[in-house]
């Protein structure tokens, strides 16, 4: 998911804490001329989950599917929801975006309080922000978020 070696550091600082419901965040890195986008994660990956026998689905979504990413003119990234197939619930929120930071704590307080895919699909999100997209992958859960209107979140 992560190509960049300061991405790959920041979340290896996570495997070796381990705190359990605490989100990492990696802010926005200027290396030379390239420019790196925040990271935000909170819960189990994917491969933690499969490495504790946790049938396991996700949900990923491009920020070029974010109206406010657009609006921004930075489309670069993505939001991953990690999904406990058995019973929706959504065990992991990752964000590489400008905004990582911002949007994960919305990700920890689904992880917090259990919420499933039809909690986050069900509830109003905010059009024009950053948090929307949580929403919008949320839809794409079963959905092709790109052939909904844009007022779909």
């Amino acid at each position: 998911m992560f190509s960049n070696d300061s991405s790959k550091k920041c979340i290896k600082k996570r495997s070796r804490k381990q705190i359990e419901g605490a989100p990492l965040i990696c802010f926005r890195l200027f290396i030379s001329l390239s420019v790196v986008p925040g990271v935000g994660t909170v819960g189990l990956t994917e491969e933690q989950a499969n490495d504790k026998a946790i049938d396991v689905k996700t949900s990923i979504l491009d920020l070029d599917n974010v109206p406010r990413a657009l609006v921004n003119y930075d489309a670069t990234g993505l939001i991953k929801l990690v999904i406990n197939a058995q019973n929706q619930q959504i065990i992991g929120v990752h964000i590489v975006a400008e905004n990582a930071g911002e949007v994960i704590y919305a990700g920890t307080l689904d992880i917090k309080f259990g919420l499933t895919v039809e909690d986050l699909t069900d509830t109003m999100a905010p059009y024009l922000t950053m948090t929307e997209g949580l929403k919008l992958v949320a839809l794409g859960y079963n959905n092709d978020v790109s052939k909904l209107s844009c007022c779909a979140g």
